[in-house]
């Protein structure tokens, strides 16, 4: 991650493995892989924009038995001396929906033809593919304030959405999510208070751009203020910067993260 000031809160559990057994295309830019496996039973569930470290097989040999259970500093180290033939490739992801009774855990990856790794390996539909995953907590904690405030662009569409959908339904507030279609759009189950500003990006447009200009338009804040910005890294440092400067707001109240960087 670029610039952020997200803690990481390791699990116990170390490296789930865990199966695809199901992908679809749901949107233009978005395929939704749903995870499977008896190792889920043990996930640790938080729920909001809980996240961890996706290590995506690049061969039939690729291996998930030898990565360290913490992907910190010495977890990093210790992947970079494994063999590359058999190594996974790691990236960090959302949780979009997990299904305890079942074992079941979705993930929505953005698609952008062959940009990336991750991207076109859930752009090929694997299903059968076996991953690991490595819990790494959540970024947004919610605090007592008036207002919640929710910015990201799509790679944190599944972050905003769950924050939404695990908020207390009597919180107020906007939540502004940039996307490259309007047809990538999700149905959210957030608080009634807390409208969803889908903002549409145009071809030549910067990545976070129209956010930011949404974000400056809305109106005056009542009081205190909890809020959340990721995604594109000049929009989350953006975003910030705009709460603490032009609204007022404490830094200790803003989770910011940047997923990328344009």
């Amino acid at each position: 991650m670029a610039s952020s000031n997200i803690a990481v809160t390791h699990s116990e559990l170390g490296v789930v493995q865990a199966d695809v057994v199901e992908a679809r295309r749901i949107s233009p830019h978005f395929v939704r892989l749903t995870l499977s496996g008896e190792a889920l039973a043990g996930w640790r569930h938080l729920g909001f924009d809980q996240w961890f470290r996706l290590a995506v097989p690049t061969t039939d040999r690729t291996r998930f038995d030898n990565l360290a259970d913490t992907f910190d500093m010495g977890g990093y180290l210790r992947y970079l001396t494994l063999p590359k033939s058999t190594r996974p490739v790691i990236r960090n992801y959302t949780v979009r929906e997990y299904r305890p009774e079942l074992r079941e855990l979705d993930i929505d990856f953005v698609v952008h033809g062959d940009d990336g790794v991750a991207g076109p390996w859930a752009a090929s539909l694997p299903l059968g593919a076996t991953v690991g995953l490595i819990d790494q907590g959540c970024g947004y904690r919610h605090v007592e304030a008036d207002d919640v405030v929710l910015v990201g662009d799509e790679s944190a569409l599944p972050a905003v959405v769950g924050i939404l959908r695990d908020l207390p339904r009597d919180v107020r507030g906007h939540a502004v999510i940039e996307v490259p279609d309007l047809a990538d759009a999700q149905p959210v189950d957030g608080p009634d208070g807390v409208p969803v500003h889908w903002v549409v990006r145009e071809p030549g447009d910067r990545v976070g751009a129209r956010a930011l200009e949404h974000l400056r338009e809305l109106p005056p804040f009542t009081g205190t203020v909890s809020a959340f910005a990721a995604g594109e890294s000049k929009l989350a440092t953006g975003a910030r910067r705009h709460l603490v400067n032009e609204r007022g707001v404490p830094k200790a109240n803003i989770d910011f993260c940047g997923y990328w960087r344009a």
